[in-house]
């Protein structure tokens, strides 16, 4: 739906030069300018105030839904994940809506020194640095436990986040959650955009083949689905959802 629709969204991409705050270069390929400060909304067209209401009543009752028909799985998954001795659940925090960092959880799918193995990878391995920098993920990632890549394969390592939707931090359906890094580095104006809404534990970026896009096709991604925002096509997309993970495209 989104996707035939994203190049009309952002020009061509054209090869930029970011600096990290430690002064290294980073590659960046997404086509945008400076990034717009946190408060300033009024440059996307955002839901209505209804519209709105009804998105967030939808959420709830959603949600709810959700974890009540899930909980036995949830509960299955707790114990298989807690086998190694680490904790259950991973909380990474994530920009919400208004550019307000919250906690977004996931079943744990990494070993725990998994910060310090991923530093380690990509000071000794440079292809697997250019694949981090340049999408944010590994397609062979060595610190993913075997029960994580069951669940990174099925989604099911992102059932936790109901939790986030009941708290409000999240929708249903929204951009893909993002670090404010990322915001930095790729969204340059578009941030507005991404910052409009509440990220989606669902979206048109997961049903679009979520990591064989790039990121600036991310990027339109979340654009256009602002742009272009109708309960509708949240509709459309929880519709596809359960299609997309079970093709289990991009996903690892």
């Amino acid at each position: 739906m989104l996707s035939a629709e994203i190049r009309q969204v952002l020009p061509v991409e054209q090869p930029a030069v970011a600096v990290e705050p430690a002064g290294l270069p980073l590659t960046q390929t997404a086509a945008h300018t400076l990034p717009l400060p946190a408060n300033d909304l009024a440059a996307t067209r955002r839901p209505g105030p209804i519209a709105r209401a009804v998105k967030r009543a939808i959420d709830i009752a959603g949600a709810a839904a959700l974890l009540v028909v899930f909980a036995p799985v949830m509960l299955i998954i707790a114990l298989l994940v807690a086998r190694d001795g680490g904790p259950v659940l991973y909380g990474h925090t994530r920009v919400g809506r208004g550019g307000v960092p919250f906690r977004c959880l996931k079943f744990r799918s990494m070993v725990v020194d998994a910060d310090a193995r991923l530093a380690a990878l990509l000071e000794r391995d440079p292809l697997a640095r250019a694949e981090w920098e340049a999408t944010r993920k590994l397609r062979r990632d060595p610190r993913v436990t075997a029960i994580g890549r069951f669940l990174r394969a099925t989604s099911l390592d992102e059932l936790p986040q109901l939790f986030n939707v009941l708290a409000g931090d999240m929708s249903l359906v929204g951009p893909r959650p993002v670090q404010q890094s990322e915001l930095a580095q790729f969204y340059g104006t578009a941030a507005a955009h991404y910052r409009a809404v509440r990220p989606g534990l669902t979206g048109p970026w997961q049903i679009s083949g979520r990591s064989d896009t790039t990121y600036a096709e991310r990027v339109a991604f979340d654009v256009a689905y602002v742009e272009r925002f109708s309960l509708l096509t949240d509709l459309a997309i929880l519709l596809r959802t359960p299609f997309a993970v079970l093709a289990r495209k991009g996903a690892y």
